[in-house]
């Protein structure tokens, strides 16, 4: 009876070792993945790829698939390509350079025309801490950063076009006005865009019928969720 006391003790006494190392190893995997998604999202190598970007520094990758534009809003921190896939799930889970990323990529909407002609284009990104990616329009839920912070660029086949923050709207990812471009008249998205505004600048508003366009930044106002945050600008 002691025996199996014994050997029972010691067997349990190896389960809890066994169990703490791997609960150990799952913590150190899951430190060097978040930094890895993180040290390559924050990877400035795609700056080569910037349209007028002063460099002599020769990139070791390649931009693979769809580059549609470069945006930038410089005070938010956002300066990154745009790319455009088959659909809207391509770049989830793919960088510009066609690698596996969980961070993905910036992409524009794959309904939207990619010369952004379109009276309303959609442009997605993934909510990263850190001021990555789409994560810094956070900032644009506060009024005061939403009325300092209005100026930013859309290049688009050589030509740029400057931006005019004008509205942010928290929406469910289900509001067709905003989730379906080119699909829905773009008069109906502004409409919606002005009577659902967390913050809206009228002096900035864009004319759709002088021929301004809408540019909508959407991201993911909660990890797992179904609310989204857009910011909207005027070009």
């Amino acid at each position: 009876m002691r025996k199996t006391v014994f050997f029972l003790d010691r067997l349990l006494d190896k389960s809890l070792l066994l169990l703490f190392l791997l609960c150990f190893l799952a913590g150190v995997y899951g430190l060097y993945d978040s930094y890895s998604i993180y040290s390559r999202t924050a990877d400035d190598s795609l700056l080569y790829f910037k349209p007028g970007y002063d460099t002599e520094k020769e990139p070791e990758k390649k931009i693979q698939g769809s580059l549609a534009a470069w945006l930038t809003l410089k005070d938010a921190g956002i300066d990154c390509p745009v790319m455009q896939g088959k659909d809207n799930t391509e770049y989830l889970n793919k960088d510009p350079y066609g690698e596996y990323s969980l961070a993905g990529s910036i992409f524009l909407d794959a309904r939207n025309s990619p010369d952004f002609t379109d009276g309303y284009s959609l442009i997605y990104g993934h909510h990263m801490e850190g001021g990555l990616m789409f994560g810094p329009l956070d900032q644009y839920l506060d009024e005061a950063w939403f009325s300092s912070h209005r100026d930013g660029t859309l290049t688009v086949e050589g030509e740029t076009f400057a931006l005019k923050v004008y509205a942010v709207v928290e929406s469910d990812a289900a509001a067709e006005e905003i989730f379906a471009p080119a699909e829905t008249d773009p008069e109906e998205t502004f409409r919606y865009i002005k009577e659902t505004a967390l913050y809206y600048n009228a002096g900035l508003e864009p004319d759709l019928s002088a021929g301004d366009r809408i540019l909508g930044l959407s991201t993911c106002k909660y990890p797992d969720a179904a609310e989204r945050t857009i910011v909207f600008c005027s070009y």
